[in-house]
């Protein structure tokens, strides 16, 4: 039985072809976006509605308070029990989204190096998290091993923190131990391959409905319930920019020009990680069916 992943760049249209796999399968779908975990964020996160999910079980949608932050470890340590239980009961399960690290962290084991724990070293960076954020604890990582900085997000503090315990404890980059992925289950991806310039129509098009279902009353929403700009949810692309513009003042329009700009550059992003996903096919929008993914399984 395979794992079968729905991945792409955003407004690539993901989510209804997931739900035409799921429903084909008679199985669940398994969300794989940074944002669509946090409550009450719906319209910046185009979060598929009742009628878009179609009867079809979603998980990890809405798993967490907006105050909350959330890692890859997290999402690995609610996934990976739903997949686990779907292959269990002779389901194939879809696992549906654009957060690359949330993907990988559910099909491969995590690799965290041959070097012994060193319980002061990890418990200094530790620490340091607490007083000083996931992103100046990422920075000193790019400082003394870019490679691996590359590799891990910021909020993959875990496996940040443990790459900078090994290059105190040996002064050897994790990145030079060469650890290769151990896949954890038979898996198949697929994408949408959009032209360029559609796919950022659509991202375009995508963007204006945000704002005209209310956007930027969902945003003021959020900081009128006392959700800081500093919080994780509210760094996400479309939060960020209205806060910001809210805030500063700027027109509507300015404001909606950033918020496409920030996502093409985000979509081109995806395109490049999800092009070194392995057993990746790439279908053409006519022939992204449910019927020619499942040729694929």
């Amino acid at each position: 039985m395979r794992v079968l992943v729905i991945c792409g760049p955003t407004a690539s249209g993901k989510t209804s072809l997931a739900v035409e796999c799921a429903r084909a399968l008679d199985t669940e779908i398994i969300s794989a976006d940074s944002m669509l975990v946090y409550k009450g964020l719906d319209i910046g996160t185009a979060k598929p509605s009742a009628s878009e999910r179609k009867g079809v079980v979603h998980h990890l949608i809405d798993v967490a308070e907006p105050t909350e932050s959330f890692s890859v470890s997290d999402y690995e340590r609610l996934a990976l029990p739903v997949v686990q239980s779907l292959l269990s009961r002779g389901k194939t399960p879809v696992i549906c989204g654009g957060t690359g690290f949330y993907i990988n962290s559910v099909l491969y084991k995590s690799q965290f190096g041959k070097t012994g724990a060193n319980p002061e070293i990890r418990k200094k960076y530790e620490t340091y998290l607490e007083e000083n954020g996931k992103e100046r604890l990422h920075a000193l990582l790019k400082e003394c091993d870019p490679e691996s900085a590359s590799r891990l997000h910021p909020n993959d503090t875990k496996r940040v923190v443990r790459a900078l315990e090994i290059f105190e404890t040996t002064g050897r980059k994790k990145s030079d131990q060469h650890d290769l992925p151990v896949p954890r289950f038979d898996f198949v991806c697929v994408s949408v391959g959009y032209p360029r310039e559609e796919l950022y129509e659509r991202i375009n098009r995508r963007v204006d409905g945000m704002l005209n279902a209310g956007l930027a009353e969902e945003v003021r929403s959020l900081l009128e319930r006392g959700i800081p700009l500093s919080a994780q949810c509210m760094q996400g692309i479309g939060y960020k920019e209205m806060a910001e513009g809210m805030r500063q003042g700027w027109p509507m329009t300015e404001i909606a020009e950033l918020i496409k700009k920030n996502t093409r550059n985000y979509a081109k992003r995806q395109i490049t990680f999800f092009r070194r996903m392995n057993n990746h096919t790439v279908l053409s929008p006519e022939h992204a069916t449910a019927e020619e993914v499942l040729k694929l399984l």
